[in-house]
């Protein structure tokens, strides 16, 4: 099972905080993508990151404009994303734009939607945004090594009115696997053992890349505080330790709000949630942000109150999001049934699998640096798991026959979890992703609105190269 995250017993202190409130991200420069004529460059390339508390070696890393997380992109809801992928990695390498309902042209996706971009080369991503809210960008080419490598960087769609009142601050939380040297464990990229059990997890937490993140706030200010997980596997169980905190938007689709019991929050690789927080302490005080999936609490950041400055409303701010354009209409009297069996890893069932044509016996399947299958094939198939016509509904009924937890993502789509283990959930949410836990079964529906060949997989990256990965067809 997933190794607990070490505590971290030095800090650095304030590193950027103070500075990073000035345009309110806490992450690099925001490029705002409005209006752009000419493609704004991204650049993807070796660099070097300040992973570590002070005095520790700086970590080599693969980033975008030589930071990671990378530049957050900004755009209205409605506008157009023109951004060019500039490869200067040693290897081939896309971009996937998580959780944006796009062009099928423009969705990453090497072999199923476009080649893979060759280092030198350079590739042009130009889509229209229909869906405000919280979205990030990754390779999809050997993304189990090019994102725990530090490629990664969040695309920020905002509504068309912006809520007054309320700043808006985004946290990517990851975890490393570094070594004594402070520097990324690459021996261990590919090794069987994550990618048949849990996954690449991490030993050192960071948010924003950085060790502890503090953030400055001040006494009755408001706040939107965007959250989303870039880990390769690990489940992340985050407690903002605050009183009052409110939900407000699951994978950049708006929910009902409510508060979160004790602020906690699970976030599986690839999740993003929205949260609203008043900052009701006295001037001075100190709210932490920890980390306890591995059964300790392990500080990541804290918001420091000012010790002094208040803030006055005129109006109280208030944050109720649009909905946005979704097909929400599920016709589930004539929907198109599908069922997703997982099988497969350390401890499981799996005898063989059909992998490249062939049936396959577990060892040979192992041996091939398969682990994991959907509905007996392991890998990526040259047909379909279904094919839709543009309009219908579908249903999907996915069974974790394993000992492992998946996050079961879906591009180009957001759909409604109907059923969890027979139940219907509390809380109506419609996402891009969903997590199964061992021996979890749910049931899901969308509207199969988006023309083009669409990719289903385990956001645990190591699994999805190891087997667990399929796609869907959608008719114009």
């Amino acid at each position: 099972m997933p190794f607990p995250l070490p505590r971290l017993t030095r800090r650095r202190l304030l590193l950027g905080g103070l500075a990073l409130s000035a345009y309110g991200l806490g992450l690099p420069a925001a490029a705002s993508l409005a209006q752009d004529t000419e493609p704004r460059r991204l650049t993807a390339g070796p660099g070097e990151a300040h992973l570590l508390e002070a005095g520790r070696p700086a970590t080599r890393v693969w980033s975008y404009d030589g930071v990671t997380p990378g530049p957050v992109l900004r755009v209205r809801q409605g506008e157009e994303v023109n951004v060019r992928l500039v490869n200067n990695l040693p290897q081939p390498t896309t971009i996937h734009w998580h959780g944006i309902r796009i062009d099928n042209a423009m969705d990453g996706v090497p072999h199923l939607t476009q080649h893979a971009v060759a280092p030198g080369e350079s590739f042009d991503y130009r889509f229209t945004v229909p869906d405000a809210g919280t979205f990030w960008y990754h390779p999809h080419d050997r993304s189990w090594e090019q994102v725990a490598r530090g490629l990664y960087g969040l695309l920020i769609v905002e509504e068309p009115e912006p809520a007054e009142g309320i700043r808006d601050f985004a946290i990517v939380a990851d975890d490393w696997r570094l070594g004594e040297d402070g520097q990324i464990d690459e021996a261990s990229f590919g090794h069987m053992m994550d990618w048949s059990h849990a996954g690449r997890i991490g030993n050192v937490l960071t948010l924003n890349g950085q060790d502890l993140l503090e953030i400055l706030v001040r006494h009755n200010a408001y706040m939107r505080l965007r959250l989303c997980s870039t880990c390769n596997a690990r489940v992340l169980e985050l407690r903002i330790e605050h009183p009052g905190v409110q939900l407000v938007a699951l994978d950049g689709q708006p929910v009902e709000p409510r508060a979160l019991t004790d602020g906690y929050i699970r976030l599986a690789p690839g999740e993003r949630a929205d949260l609203l927080l008043h900052f009701y302490l006295e001037p001075g005080s100190t709210a932490a942000i920890t980390e306890v999936s591995g059964g300790q609490r392990v500080e990541a950041g804290r918001f420091v109150y000012h010790p002094t400055d208040r803030v006055i409303h005129r109006s109280e701010p208030y944050l109720r999001l649009p909905a946005n354009p979704l097909p929400t209409n599920l016709d589930l009297g004539s929907a198109l049934a599908v069922e997703l069996l997982m099988e497969g890893g350390a401890m499981g069932n799996l005898a063989q699998a059909m992998h490249e044509g062939e049936m396959k016996d577990i060892r040979s399947l192992v041996g091939a640096g398969m682990a994991w299958s959907i509905n007996g094939i392991a890998g990526m198939t040259e047909a379909p798991l279904f094919t839709a016509v543009r309009g219908r509904t579908i249903t999907v009924d996915l069974t974790n026959d394993t000992q492992w937890p998946h996050a079961m993502h879906f591009h180009g789509h957001h759909f409604k979890v109907l059923e969890r283990n027979g139940t219907p959930p509390e809380f109506e949410a419609w996402k891009d992703t969903v997590l199964l836990d061992r021996q979890e079964r749910v049931k899901i529906a969308f509207v199969a609105d988006n023309p083009g060949k669409w990719m289903i997989h385990c956001h645990m990256l190591e699994h999805q190269a190891a087997g667990m990965t399929t796609w869907f067809a959608v008719e114009a």
